[in-house]
């Protein structure tokens, strides 16, 4: 590419470190044209990979930081261009005025994800192991770091690109047969070619299965927290969060409108949404709060319902197990141990699966509540990182793939002509060729690196 990008690859917040990052053509001539080494030696002299201690410095010499300073030769970049970065003190006024100098160098200002779309166009990643980028800075928990970063080494794209090539290779024979007929080609095998079919199929499927884990881990769990007024669901939110979300009183009714937040309980990823007391009301807006808790329950893919332990179930109570009786997944919460009990738990573990005894006050009971839920979500996750697909594009491209290799082992089994065969193993390989980036549209591309940052 002829022109050379630089950006802020750090956030615009004061920290100890701040980055600027240049690649093309020009990187290594601009850094040097901005920097100066104490050792007296010019920046582009140095060998790729070293660290270089120095000022930076603006158009007319005056100095801007005193930094750090490296740069890399192509094509063994990250972007496969020459690069150059400046390892900085972190104030957002020192980084802009550096940026500047790089402008006023020659530098132009990069796109959103621009240094990762020239890794792509440069043959340094794939199409997934893009994804994977902006999958790993977007990641929320544990896990879906580690599934990012395996698929960032080529996990998914790897196990792809076996099926790809073998494709290619059943296509190129087939085509060999039709073209040139009168030909000494060595003859179909047959069951050598079922045999990858089926060994492609099944490795394709299981990539489509996981996608529904995949959303999980990457958007996390729709949950709802029910219980009629005054049970703690917002006491128990706050003690979960650590701090004080939801506002808490004696007054039943307090809550009269969800609350979403985003917490890691069980190493899962939780959707969570407080909502108001269930309860009979002749309050027009608090009426409209019960019917969203309701319809919150209804939509969950997990429910906690919370109950007063100091205090006999009620008919309200009864509302909050009927409500959590529609959702995939369950968990009676019950409240208040620290103060005497009065309910019933033999009525509450008739309904629920997993029931867990805490104070939301005094935070006790919240490890039994995290490892229930750990354990409820342990059958969902893989036994590897790696094995889970997270993108839509993929899972779409995955499965016009795996369609279409199912469709050439039903022909190749019922005998059809080499032609049918040929063109549902040719549907397959343009399928994964859209996965991987090899043949994807323009457009395709645009739209994935725009969710990235500038600066990667």
């Amino acid at each position: 590419m002829p022109d050379t990008i630089a950006a802020i690859a750090t956030g615009a917040v004061r920290s100890a470190i701040g980055v600027l990052r240049l690649s093309g053509d020009e990187a290594i001539k601009i850094a040097s044209s901005v920097f100066r080494a104490y050792s007296g030696k010019p920046l582009h002299e140095y060998k790729s990979r070293r660290l270089v201690y120095g000022e930076l410095v603006s158009k007319d010499g005056g100095v801007l930081d005193v930094c750090l300073a490296t740069i890399s030769r192509a094509p063994n970049t990250y972007t496969g261009e020459d690069t150059a970065e400046f390892h900085c003190h972190g104030s957002p006024t020192v980084l802009a005025a550096g940026l500047k100098a790089l402008f006023e160098a020659g530098a132009r200002q990069a796109l959103p994800g621009e240094f990762t779309k020239r890794a792509f166009l440069n043959g340094r990643l794939d199409l997934t192991q893009a994804e994977a980028v902006i999958d790993l800075i977007d990641a929320e928990t544990e896990a879906a770091a580690k599934n990012a970063a395996c698929h960032l080494k080529g996990s998914v794209s790897q196990k792809v690109s076996r099926i790809y090539d073998a494709l290619i290779d059943i296509s190129a024979h087939f085509h060999a047969v039709i073209d040139y007929p009168d030909e000494d080609i060595e003859p179909f095998q047959k069951a050598q070619f079922e045999e990858t079919l089926e060994l492609s199929a099944f490795e394709l499927e299981k990539l489509i299965r996981s996608f529904e884990r995949g959303r999980v881990l990457r958007e996390g769990v729709k949950s709802a927290i029910v219980g009629r007024p005054n049970a703690g669901k917002s006491s128990l939110l706050n003690a979960l969060l650590g701090y004080e979300r939801a506002i808490v009183t004696p007054i039943p009714g307090t809550t009269r409108d969800t609350i979403e937040e985003k917490l890691t309980l069980g190493g899962v990823l939780l959707r969570l949404i407080d909502t108001a007391g269930i309860r009979k009301t002749e309050d027009e807006v608090e009426k409209i709060g019960v019917e969203r808790a309701i319809e919150a329950a209804r939509e969950a893919e997990l429910v906690i319902a919370v109950f007063d332990g100091s205090e006999e179930l009620t008919g309200e109570d009864m509302e909050a197990i009927n409500a959590a009786g529609s959702a995939k997944r369950s968990i009676a919460v019950v409240n208040k141990s620290d103060l005497p009990q009065k309910i019933d738990l033999s009525k509450i573990r008739s309904s629920f699966r997993s029931v867990c005894v805490v104070s939301a006050l005094d935070r006790t009971g919240l490890e039994k509540l995290d490892s229930i839920v750990r354990e409820m979500f342990e059958g969902d996750r893989p036994e590897t990182a790696g094995e889970i697909i997270t993108s839509a594009r993929q899972a779409e491209a995955i499965s016009r793939a795996h369609a279409s290799i199912a469709a050439a082992l039903s022909a190749l089994k019922e005998g059809f002509t080499p032609d049918a065969v040929l063109s549902e193993a040719e549907s397959g390989v343009a399928a994964l060729g859209e996965l991987l980036g090899k043949t994807v549209r323009s457009d395709v591309t645009d739209r994935i690196f725009s969710r990235f940052c500038v600066g990667k």
